[in-house]
């Protein structure tokens, strides 16, 4: 018998279209011999299935479930892939914990410390785990440029604390700058996180983990063409992606390390995906956690999967099974 798997995709927020790509990636990912696929789209409360037809059918809420010719469709497992909330920070986890319904990604408590990106920095510093110096804004909250300068310094990053894919983030260089970054960081939520600038070499390294087997996939070094890895960087291949990175083998088998390291101590689950500057001296520095890494073919992910020399449909099997 079939299991039927339900792609997630959508949420509400500006990575909606970024989601979709990631839904239509793991589409063709994952074993259409071995499962039947459905991308279900989520915005606020319109939740619909995408039927074959092309056309589109309501999701009761009350189960998960939808009506196909007259039958009443129910879901094995869902493939959550909604960057942003309600899918990366434990609203969604929570909902299939409540229907019995197992997914792809971490559970509430590590899907919501992960997505504030300064909770989790500052929970996983006290771990021993390398950051940038900080400040967290709340709505309301205010800080003067003098703070800024004197305790993160310039350049700096200010930029949303529960957003991704670069939206709402700059990267300020004089003081005049401040304050219209912190109000564009507002307008993505209602955290902001100014962080010091650090220069070095960005890398990325995906990680999954099931009953039996622990998976750390090959670094990507991650060198952009603009400013810093913004969004044009991340979508339109204004970004050099290299895999694997150009790093000694030494720092390379620390990042790795730490990568599994950060997974277990987050208790994470299916494929997370996290973010480094490397600094002068080869000392690794943690960007940010991410549990709904993108999933596109281009995507670092599908990227370090090939250059293990995996295939990424098995690596969709392996999670799908870990939860049965």
């Amino acid at each position: 018998m079939k299991r039927t798997i339900a792609i997630v995709a959508g949420g509400d927020s500006s990575e909606y279209i970024v989601s979709l790509r990631s839904a239509q990636g793991i589409y063709s990912f994952i074993d259409k011999e071995r499962y039947n696929l459905y991308i279900v789209m989520m915005k606020g409360l319109d939740w619909h299935v995408q039927l074959p037809d092309e056309t589109t059918c309501p999701i009761d809420r009350n189960d998960f479930s939808f009506q196909l010719n007259g039958e009443k469709i129910t879901f094995d497992f869902a493939y959550i892939t909604i960057h942003g909330t309600p899918g990366e920070n434990g609203r969604l986890q929570g909902y299939f914990d409540m229907m019995g319904i197992p997914y792809s990604c971490c559970g509430v408590l590590a899907a919501a410390l992960t997505f504030n990106k300064f909770v989790c920095n500052q929970y996983l510093r006290g771990f021993g785990v390398r950051i940038a110096e900080a400040l967290s804004l709340r709505q309301g909250q205010t800080v003067s440029d003098n703070d800024v300068i004197e305790k993160i310094g310039l350049p700096c990053f200010i930029k949303p604390s529960l957003g991704g894919s670069s939206f709402g983030v700059t990267k300020v260089k004089t003081r005049e700058q401040i304050q219209p970054a912190i109000a564009k960081a507002f307008e993505e939520g209602e955290e902001v996180v100014i962080e010091a600038f650090m220069d070095g070499t960005e890398i990325t390294c995906g990680c999954y983990k099931t009953k039996d087997k622990s998976v750390v996939f090959p670094i990507t070094e991650v060198v952009t063409h603009n400013e810093y890895f913004d969004y044009d960087a991340k979508y339109n291949g204004q970004v050099d992606e290299i895999t694997p990175a150009r790093i000694p083998n030494e720092l390379r088998d620390r990042v790795q390390m730490l990568t599994s390291a950060i997974y277990d101590i987050l208790g994470a689950q299916g494929i997370i995906r996290i973010d480094y500057i490397i600094t002068e001296g080869d000392k690794i520095n943690l960007l940010e956690v991410n549990t709904t890494p993108g999933m596109t073919p281009t995507s670092f992910i599908p990227q370090q999967v090939r250059a293990a020399g995996l295939n990424i449909t098995d690596v969709m099997t392996d999670i799908i099974e870990n939860k049965f």
